[in-house]
């Protein structure tokens, strides 16, 4: 028995740090999610004024692999900057990343070549901007 209590003693780390992210701060930022929106909209707008078919055809590519961008930005910060005292005390924030994430996914911009769907991607990742933000000056 004092012999597994020993063990158990060694193994406990020496010292146990916290953050409010998983990495120093300055890693994570809305901007690339809002970078890659940017670009979806611009597509599609740039869509909407062309009718060569090679050019939509190679425009709706590229508008679907940013649009995969922008959901890939917003859930690494979903799920590794924001922490439970985030969700605490802005409870709608589980709501909103759920919402943009769609935003951007084949109900939303991946799946459609509407400037208004990427606008609202763009509103969507602005509140969720606003919120990090506030988060920050916390910090």
């Amino acid at each position: 028995m004092r012999l597994l209590s020993r063990i158990r003693e060694l193994r406990r780390p020496l010292l146990e740090a916290t953050a409010h992210c998983d990495l120093p701060c300055g890693v994570y930022d809305p901007a690339q999610a809002r970078i890659e929106a940017e670009s979806v909209k611009a597509i599609q707008e740039k869509y909407q004024a062309n009718e060569d078919p090679e050019f939509r055809e190679r425009a709706v590519l590229i508008k679907e692999q940013r649009s995969d961008l922008v959901k890939h930005h917003l859930w690494v910060l979903w799920t590794d900057y924001f922490k439970p005292p985030h969700f605490e005390k802005y409870p709608e924030l589980h709501d909103l990343f759920n919402r943009a994430t769609k935003a951007a996914g084949a109900s939303g911009t991946k799946g459609s070549m509407d400037p208004a769907k990427g606008q609202e991607l763009l509103d969507l990742i602005a509140q969720i901007d606003k919120i990090f933000w506030e988060t920050k000056q916390a910090a």
